[in-house]
This record gives structure tokens, sequence and C-alpha cells, in this order.
């Protein structure tokens, strides 16, 4: 693995303050984010990886601005930072190190900016008045207007002039498997925290009350649904396993490594049945450090769909 001060002129990125703000989005995104940090890091062709690590520093920053405080707080602070948002795209400067670099990353990928925008207006209209999905077709909504444009402002920069239709198709994809897989190993602590990310009708159709997640009970009921859900999103996993051919191929360890990941961490959520009410279902600590050692060995540039 390069140093990162090699990576930054493999990727051609140079002047002592823009390499400095590459390097802050990075650091937040290692701080936040180890596991995909590294990913990227020991992956990822050198050259992909400060316009990636910027834009998962960008996706970070919104997805925290949306779920911090109160909903008129919420609301304050993502109209301040959309404002910022397009100052930095349109001039290229910010009092903010983390925007100047996306902002130059965005530019100079050619990313479109409606991908940067559908994600602020996702924000405001979608995540930071979430409550719950009442049917299939407002958690596809959902999808649409947040998960989808907030995977491709950072997956994007990957393409040179962004992803082109059928590329874009297969981050939708991609990114329906995640989210359901998201929600099920986060239930208990959504939950906790007043949020379902069931669709109500789907309750409803295993005769499930919310109050029953909510106390954990382990029910035939319970588990039919959990059963059902987790169909759902070993579905949709399947249907989204040709994002690592639409993925550039300096990118392909990492989509791979992902899909990867997903499955484990739905397979534990498939074993633990109603113990996912009770306690969050995480990836464990040997599978990732397989995974990403047998992506390791084959190398950024040549690993292929499991």
């Amino acid at each position: 693995m390069p140093s990162w001060r090699t990576t930054l002129t493999t990727a051609g990125i140079s002047g002592t303050r823009l390499r400095g703000d590459y390097t802050y989005a990075a650091r937040r995104v290692l701080r936040r984010e180890p596991a995909p940090y590294l990913a990227l890091r020991l992956l990822a062709a050198p050259p992909l990886v400060p316009w990636l690590a910027a834009g998962l520093a960008f996706m970070n920053r919104v997805d925290d601005v949306a779920e911090t405080g109160t909903p008129d707080q919420r609301a304050a602070a993502l109209a301040e930072l959309g404002t910022e948002v397009r100052r930095a795209l349109e001039t290229g400067e910010s009092p903010d190190p983390l925007l100047r670099a996306y902002a130059h990353a965005v530019a100079s990928r050619g990313l479109p900016a409606e991908w940067v925008f559908r994600f602020l207006d996702g924000a405001a209209t979608a995540e930071a008045v979430f409550d719950g999905f009442a049917s299939e077709a407002e958690f596809q909504a959902y999808l649409d207007a947040y998960a989808w444009p907030g995977v491709l402002v950072f997956t994007g920069l990957q393409y040179e002039g962004g992803p082109d239709a059928g590329q874009a198709a297969g981050w939708r994809r991609f990114v329906d498997a995640a989210q359901r897989v998201d929600f099920l190993a986060d239930l208990a602590g959504d939950l906790s925290e007043g949020r379902l990310c069931i669709p109500r009708a789907r309750l409803a159709e295993h005769s499930v009350t919310r109050a029953d997640l909510e106390q954990a009970r382990d029910t035939p009921a319970v588990r039919e649904l959990l059963a059902a859900e987790c169909g759902r999103a070993r579905a949709a996993l399947a249907a989204g396993q040709d994002i690592v051919d639409l993925t550039a191929p300096g990118l392909r360890a990492v989509a791979s490594t992902m899909t990867e990941l997903m499955g484990h961490q739905l397979t534990a959520v498939e074993r633990a049945g109603a113990g996912a009410l009770r306690k969050d279902v995480g990836y464990g600590f040997a599978a990732p450090l397989r995974t990403l050692a047998r992506a390791r060995v084959r190398g950024p540039r040549t690993a292929v769909r499991q």
C-alpha cells in the first residue's frame, strides 16, 4: 500500500492546501468509518482513493447533519449546508476543507452536480423527517430521494463524467440491497431510538405489532416476519450482484468485498432470528478479515465477482 502522500501524487493532487484538504477529509472518514476507509486504502487503485475518500466524507457529513437535533434544527442546518455546498461547487472555495476537497473532486471527475443536490434535497425531505414507512412504495421512494443519490455522490466519483444510465441503475439495485440489510442489522438500535424501518403494512400482513418488536417478543409471527424480510434482502442482494461488473476496474475489489460482507451480515441476521430485536447484528471479527485478505490477494484491478 503506497503512502498517503504518494497516493495523492498518483491522483494528480498538488498544492499544499489542496493536499491538506484531502488529508482532512480522509482522516474524518478514518475516524468515523475505519472499515470502509481501510478497504479503500488496501483494495482500491491508488489514483481513485483520494476522490472516493472525499466523497465518503461528504456523504457522512450530510448524514450526520440530517440525523442531529430536532426536526427544526435539522432543517436549518441542512439549508445552511446546502448553501455552503452550492458556493463550494460554483467557486471551489469554502472555509471548510472537507467541502473544498469534495468540490475539487466533483469538478475533477466531472460528477454531475445534479446528484449532489438530489442528495441534499433528499436529506431534508426524506431523512431529516423520517418516521418509518407505511408501505414498500414509501421505502422505494426513500431510496430514490436519499439513499441512491447518497451512494452516487460517493461512488459516482470513480467514473470520469459521472455514471452512465446503466451504472447508475446498478447502484440503485445495490443500494436497495444495502439498505434492507442495514435496516435488519440495526433493528434493535433503531427501535430503541423510536425508528421502525420495516414497512408497517408488512407488520399487519403477519399480525405483528410494533410493541411486539419493541419488546423483542420471540413469537412465531415475529419470526415469520423477520424471515420474510431477510428473504427480500437476500433477493435484493442477488439482483445487485452485477455491481462488480459495473464498477471501474480499480474499484472492483472494493465492490466485491462490500457485497460479500453484506452477505455475511445478512446471514448473521438470519441466524439471530428474533435475537436481532435485542441486539444489533454486526459483521463479526473473522469474516471481514478473511474477506479483506482474499480481496487483497486478488488485487485492486483483477478482483472478480464471487
